[in-house]
């Protein structure tokens, strides 16, 4: 029992050791909703800056010293080719390096689902809504294995019967079609008996909207070229009969299935709220001068910065609160940039919860698309010839200044490329020339070594953004350092609406080509985020290089990918959108680029350097499985290339 509890401090103070059965521990209330926290207490940890997935893919670059730390920024060091078949990085198999050990998850689920029935003081239906929770997680933490190992070994009920011994205890992996049908049987299952719409105090607890679009993200996985027909990869990965784990043909009604879970997750989330999220506050004092100079661009900037760090918004169908108020290792601590001398009255240099350390990569840069809503090799007003050039941004008094105001800094030294970019860019990226809102205030940053943001060799030797190039999406404006009590709390964006939105927009191209539905569902997205529509811009032959790229399939796939490689920049969506379409060892394997962070002036700082090397293959496309399992359970199949 206190190994089956361990988590629940509160349980523990109660409860003395070896006292109760689990028929009695089941019987109160009180104790069966820390059993629920239990199995709630698996969800990964994405907020984590070193066991995150998050860091997974070419988005982030962390700490350059920490290379040969094992266990540090888990993610990166997958992307560096350190996996490792004795002690798998994130092996959520049997929870190493840094992963939740999912079928332990899976044990403590059949456990609750067997034992809450007993509860005294509960009603059936309170008993049947908990349940259907515990079914869902059980579904979802199967879900989190296929994503990463593809086919997995299904535990039977009969299994955690301490009754059941010998061969009974070893069980071989289910073809990956099995393991799909397995998961959305359960959470059809489960959806049902589900509370529509989770209250208030209930907030992040699995409801039908989350699970609705949890089963349709399954489905849309399901559907991708990785999963379905995958012969290229895995033509010779078969089982112990001699069949093939994957499936390979591909089935395009899978595409058709999807689309139709995705616009009953949508419509299940318009029907209780949920929208796109704009910013409906009042500005901070030091924006209100901007706001009123420059409106309709502050007002999109706001809604693009504020999208993740506003607590609960309209736009959350899924967000991750974690569990310990005191964590000091979030994404939000980790990108945050330090307090510098001369701004408000907070401490200045503080590593407690201002880290800077984790930024963003030079990729992300050229990433991001033009004020006209394209691609910076797409748009035949950029110059791309130029956009190495230094250049000065027009002063305040200067009429051209206007659009800029509370943007970039009037009169200040920076790049071309970083003009003339689209909102999200400027929302996202901290960059020299431009703006940081933190610590109740807003920073001129200038990325030089020691000026405000950059490298300062006098105080923190390896606390800078190694790219010279920050990353604002996760730092809420008023969260400061030196105490957790300072920082504001909010749930990461496990499935946001926006999300949902663009994979509708890519099942139904997939499926039936372009069409006034697709464009209606990315244009959603893009009249939020303040850049022209697709066919507005694709269309248009003075600004577009391949012109109508937006009326085939495969270019309208190509548009989608990067709307959301966008959209969703830094939120763990891009890796896996290239692991979906068999694209992640072509855009992994590219060294990490950035500037050189310790430049003193723009001629020494504006240089390109490689930051980091990168290693990805097909054989990193899944997972290991831990060699102890293999001698555990010869029944196991390691994953091909391992």
């Amino acid at each position: 029992m206190i190994v089956l509890f361990s988590s629940c401090a509160d349980y523990l103070d109660v409860v003395p050791d070896n006292t109760l059965t689990l028929e009695e521990i089941y019987t109160r209330k009180e104790n069966a909703y820390n059993a629920l926290a239990k199995v709630y207490n698996y969800l990964p940890r994405e907020d984590n800056t070193h066991n995150t997935t998050w860091l997974l893919g070419d988005e982030y670059l962390g700490r350059l010293d920490y290379n040969n730390d094992a266990g540090t920024l888990r993610g990166i060091r997958i992307m560096h080719g350190l996996q490792t078949t004795g002690d798998p990085i994130l092996g959520f198999w049997t929870g190493s390096a840094g992963a939740k050990h999912l079928y332990r998850a899976l044990n403590q689920c059949e456990i609750f689902l067997n034992y809450i029935d007993l509860a005294q003081d509960m009603t059936e239906n309170e008993i049947r809504e908990w349940k259907a929770q515990v079914k869902f997680l059980k579904a979802y933490y199967c879900w989190i294995l296929v994503r990463h190992y593809g086919p997995i070994v299904i535990p039977s009920e009969g299994l955690f019967d301490p009754e059941v011994e010998g061969l009974n205890l070893f069980l071989p992996h289910l073809k990956v079609e099995e393991c799909f049908d397995y998961i959305l049987d359960l959470m059809d299952e489960a959806i049902p008996d589900l509370t529509e719409h989770a209250t208030t105090n209930n907030q992040g607890q699995v409801d039908q909207i989350v699970a609705k679009a949890a089963k349709a993200r399954v489905l849309f996985f399901r559907a991708s070229p990785f999963f379905n027909g995958n012969r290229e990869y895995y033509g010779d990965f078969l089982d112990h009969n001699g069949e093939h784990f994957f499936l390979q043909t591909e089935d395009p009604e899978k595409w058709k299935e999807a689309a139709e879970a995705i616009k009953e997750a949508i419509d299940i989330a318009h029907e209780n709220g949920k929208e796109l999220y704009t910013f409906e506050k009042e500005p901070y004092l030091y924006d209100r001068d901007a706001f009123e100079e420059n409106p309709e661009n502050m007002q999109i900037l706001y809604n693009n910065r504020m999208v993740v760090v506003d607590p609960w918004n309209k736009e959350l169908v899924w967000g991750f609160s974690g569990i310990d108020l005191y964590n000091e290792g979030e994404l939000a601590h980790s990108t945050n940039m330090r307090l510098p001398e001369g701004y408000g009255d907070g401490e200045t240099n503080t590593a407690g919860y201002s880290w800077q350390w984790l930024g963003a990569s030079y990729q992300m840069l050229e990433r991001f698309y033009t004020k006209n809503g394209l691609p910076i090799d797409e748009d035949v007003t950029f110059d791309q010839d130029r956009m190495y050039d230094l250049i000065t941004t027009p002063g305040q008094a200067d009429p051209e200044y206007k659009e800029l105001y509370g943007i970039m800094q009037p009169g200040s030294e920076t790049l071309q490329m970083y003009m003339d970019r689209e909102p999200r860019f400027y929302a996202n990226m901290a960059i020299t020339g431009g703006y940081w809102r933190t610590h109740s205030v807003r920073i001129n940053t200038m990325m030089y070594q020691g000026r405000d943001g950059g490298f300062n060799s006098s105080t923190h030797t390896t606390d800078y953004f190694p790219t010279g190039i920050g990353l604002k999406k996760f730092v809420h404006p008023e969260s400061t350092s030196g105490a957790w009590q300072r920082t504001i709390k909010y749930p990461y964006p496990l499935i946001r609406l926006a999300d949902l939105y663009l994979m509708y927009a890519e099942a139904l191209n997939e499926y039936y080509g372009p069409t006034e539905e697709v464009y209606e569902y990315i244009n959603k997205v893009r009249r939020r985020a303040g850049v022209p529509e697709v066919q507005e811009v694709w269309r248009d032959a003075s600004l577009a290089k391949t012109v109508n790229k937006h009326t085939t399939k495969e270019g309208m796939r190509d548009i989608i990918l990067q709307e959301r490689s966008i959209e969703l920049a830094f939120e763990g969506i891009r890796f896996w959108d290239m692991q979906r379409h068999k694209r992640a060892v072509r855009e992994f394997s590219s060294p990490i680029w950035g500037w050189k962070h310790d430049g003193a002036t723009a001629q020494t700082f504006f240089t390109l350097e490689p930051k980091q090397t990168r290693r990805f293959t097909i054989t990193d496309c899944l997972w290991p499985i831990q060699l102890e399992e293999l001698n555990t359970n010869g029944r196991l199949i390691q994953n091909p290339g391992w």
